[in-house]
């Protein structure tokens, strides 16, 4: 495909002071334009409090060859309000407008289920949604389709009684016939912030729930380890793969996920990010906390951040049960030199890496959401997670903003450096400071494609 030329992201002001609707924005990220690295465009949503966090697109590559089908219509979940919003991207693309918003009534009574997280399109043109909760905030993994034409709530995708205990992220891969979710956490425990009394309760997941994609029924379940707490899953992009990668925020590490010889699932370890002894932070071992992770086009490299650390790290997936650190960068982060953290035991870095500046500006929080450009060569970066995280790990980030980062990578070699001329500033937005999440190109990427 093309070069990226915008970028769209939602920006949340739940928990920031600022009594506004989240709003999307639309980023420059062309370098030849005279508006390069600037947010160009701002829709807000119709209600406050929503805290917008991941998207999808109304159509994916499972609809690939279907001449009536286009890529025009955003999905913008709210993970608090449980709103759904549905944006007009095809008509403008620099100026999105919203198009339909599917109350959260609809999605209680018609579903059973709260706190929305990822969408996905499906190959019969229907939308999938996966969410965390049901709507008293209690823990329930489940699904909901929107029709892709009208974008109404047709019910739940899932069918049979037994259903996990939790939810999160998803991928599907219909030529294996399964579909694989993920757990964070119980809502209405995540929705004040990380508790340390909540670890040991069975109040965050620790499994790959594994369904059987013909028949929507709950088959097995693959267990990670006690507050693991998986987030992002990512097979493989080649549909011929029945394996692929997820990460876990808590253990701060990354399993390997694939097709046994038996025809079920199973998982191993394949990278451990090891926790910093420290003083000076909340507990006296520092989790890296994996937040994010993604595979480049090409299935060759596997890209994650570490929020708390502060470091995106690239490794070689050739060898996909052997993973090989190429690059790392540090972007902030909670171990900086200076900072109120000492380190005092560290098997990994030799000493404290230095504050992140960038174009004179200090940046608070740590790398968080990524996205790659689809030639691979540009990791884009933002820093925000979860606002009721944000404000209790990183304060400043809800006073100063979250910014939009660049990575240069080295496909060749291996190996990622700051893009010193691109810096998207959250701080300075025409309302207040805001917090950015996910990004999004309008043709489609690395996260939100599914090859059939």
């Amino acid at each position: 495909g093309p070069r990226e030329e915008i970028i769209y992201l939602p920006c949340i002001y739940r928990n920031t002071g600022t009594d506004k609707p989240d709003f999307l924005a639309t980023v420059d990220v062309d370098p030849k334009s005279p508006t390069y690295s600037q947010v160009i465009h701002r829709l807000p949503m119709p209600n406050v409090g929503d805290e917008l966090h991941h998207s999808g697109w109304n159509v994916c590559s499972s609809c690939f060859g279907d001449s009536s089908k286009r890529r025009n219509r955003l999905v913008l979940p709210s993970f608090i309000s449980s709103r759904i919003y549905v944006v007009d991207v095809g008509t403008d693309p620099r100026a999105p407008r919203l198009f339909k918003v599917v109350n959260p009534e609809d999605v209680f009574w018609k579903c059973g289920l709260g706190y929305p997280h990822t969408s996905h399109c499906l190959g019969s043109g229907e939308i999938m949604i996966s969410t965390l909760g049901d709507p008293a905030g209690n823990g329930k993994g489940g699904f909901i389709l929107l029709d892709g034409e009208t974008f109404e709530v047709k019910g739940n995708w899932e069918r049979g009684e037994e259903t996990p205990p939790m939810g999160y992220d998803f991928w599907y891969q219909p030529r294996h016939n399964v579909l694989i979710s993920t757990e964070w956490g119980v809502p209405k425990c995540l929705g004040y912030g990380f508790h340390p009394q909540d670890l040991h309760k069975g109040r965050y997941g620790r499994r790959l729930n594994v369904w059987d994609w013909s028949s929507h029924r709950y088959i097995q379940a693959i267990d990670l380890g006690e507050d693991s707490a998986p987030l992002e899953i990512r097979f493989l992009h080649n549909p011929d793969a029945s394996e692929g990668f997820v990460g876990c925020i808590l253990s701060s590490a990354i399993h390997r996920f694939f097709r046994t010889e038996r025809g079920d699932w199973a998982a191993e370890k394949v990278i451990q990010v090891p926790s910093k002894k420290v003083e000076g932070w909340l507990f006296p071992e520092m989790p890296g906390f994996i937040s994010d992770i993604l595979i480049s086009l090409d299935d060759r490299f596997l890209y994650f951040s570490n929020w708390i650390h502060g470091d995106v790290r690239q490794y070689d997936i050739s060898d996909t049960r052997h993973p090989k650190l190429l690059g790392q960068v540090f972007l902030g982060g909670s171990i900086a030199r200076g900072g109120p953290v000492k380190v005092c035991g560290d098997e990994e870095l030799q000493s404290q890496p230095e504050p992140f500046v960038i174009q004179g500006k200090k940046v608070p929080g740590g790398p968080q959401m990524l996205q790659l450009s689809l030639d691979g060569k540009r990791l884009y970066v933002s820093t925000s997670l979860y606002s009721a995280w944000d404000r209790q790990f990183y304060p400043d980030l809800l006073t100063d903003g979250a910014v939009m980062l660049q990575l240069d990578v080295d496909t060749e070699r291996g190996g990622l450096a700051v893009n010193r001329s691109f810096l998207v500033d959250f701080g300075k937005e025409p309302d207040g400071p805001a917090l950015a999440h996910e990004m999004r190109y309008p043709g489609g990427g690395c996260t939100s494609d599914i090859w059939m």
